[in-house]
Order: structure tokens, then sequence, then C-alpha cells
């Protein structure tokens, strides 16, 4: 199973057991980390496969790169979680070298500590 597939299945099921005592603003804002954590991990799926053909495209990969950017920009803007935040944060280090990597030349760049991160953010997203 796909890293987005499971992380996916996760939120899909987090979302499902929200407890009904919880405020609104509550719920609200744990669909928002859902939806955001469901960005993220399809951004994360594109990068994969943009890494995958990165000697013939590279500028897939950077545009993957831009939508997790711009995915993490919008969650952290919505967060004070400290978990989430630090997710937030693992995942930014891991863009940044992945895209240090491609402006380097290498085409196959280590994903996987944006693959851990995402996962993470799916995991604090789950309503525990």
């Amino acid at each position: 199973m796909s890293a987005r597939r499971r992380i996916a299945l996760t939120l899909a099921t987090a979302a499902l057991v929200v407890p009904i005592t919880v405020g609104c603003s509550a719920i609200d804002k744990a669909f928002d980390c859902v939806e955001t954590a469901d960005a993220i991990a399809t951004s994360v799926d594109k990068l994969q496969q943009a890494v995958s053909t990165a000697a013939d495209d590279p500028t897939q990969a950077r545009e993957a790169l831009d939508d997790i950017d711009k995915e993490l920009k919008s969650l952290s803007d919505k967060t004070d979680n400290a978990d989430l935040s630090k997710a937030v944060d693992d995942l930014n280090a891991g863009v940044d070298n992945v895209r240090k990597s491609i402006e380097g030349g290498d085409n196959t760049p280590d994903i996987k500590p944006i693959t851990d991160a995402a996962g993470e953010i799916g995991k604090v997203c789950t309503p525990g």
C-alpha cells in the first residue's frame, strides 16, 4: 500500500471517530487538519512519481515540492499543536533537502524523510 493510501485511510478513519461531544470549532479544526494532511499526502504521492522520472523532467519534482510547501504553509497557519508543528518542521526540512539535491543534479534524491514526516502529520491529525 502506498504512503498516500495509508495516510488517506488513517485520515478517513479519523474523520469518522471524532467524538460528538467535541465543540464545533474543535471539529472544524480537526477537519482542516485532515483535509490539509490529505492534500500533503497527495503532493507526496506526486513527488514520489516525479522523483522516479526526475531524469526525464525535474520540473515535476519541483512542482510537487512547491505544492507541499503551499500545504505546509496552510497547515502551520492553522495550528497551535506542538506535535503538529514539529511534524511540519520535519517535513519542511525534508522538502528543503530534496529541493537542494535536485538543484544539485541528483536525479534520485532520498524522499524517505518526507514520507515519514507526512505520515507523522497524518498521525497527529488523527483525533485521539
